[in-house]
């Protein structure tokens, strides 16, 4: 799929965003994001300056990303579920915040629930990233 560079930005801050909800960053955590910082594009250095100062960056704005499809909401909330998930240490602000934005996009509850309930069950990371099936056209 095909991607705006800014749809590929709110993509990397949406998921930064999601990392930060703990507090803390896993190991596994910065793998995810510099492999989709890669696939997005992403020159190595600014992604890695933004995975570390993640925690601190006080100008990343905790709003739901703003994407120019809804096809694109799906794929970034699997790919915040893969993230969630892939510390072993899920919280409710994690799910509330993928939860809102399932509901900004207007994509069923159900869906989302079941989506969830296959991330819990490792089910996700099995797989391959959704953000591997981007490119961003620049």
């Amino acid at each position: 799929m095909n991607i705006s560079v800014i749809d590929g930005s709110n993509y990397f801050r949406g998921l930064l965003l999601l990392v930060r909800k703990d507090l803390k960053v896993s190991d596994s955590e910065i793998e995810l994001m510099r492999h989709i910082g890669k696939k997005l594009g992403f020159e190595r250095e600014f992604c890695e300056n933004a995975i570390r100062d993640v925690l601190e960056n006080k100008y990343l704005v905790e709003a739901v990303p703003e994407f120019s499809t809804k096809e694109l909401a799906i794929k970034f909330i699997k790919d915040g579920l893969a993230m969630t998930f892939s510390d072993r240490e899920p919280l409710p602000s994690e799910e509330e915040w993928l939860r809102l934005a399932a509901e900004k996009y207007g994509l069923d509850l159900e869906w989302f629930r079941s989506e969830f309930a296959k991330a819990s069950n490792g089910k996700a990371l099995a797989l391959k990233l959704e953000a591997d099936d981007l490119t961003v056209e620049y």
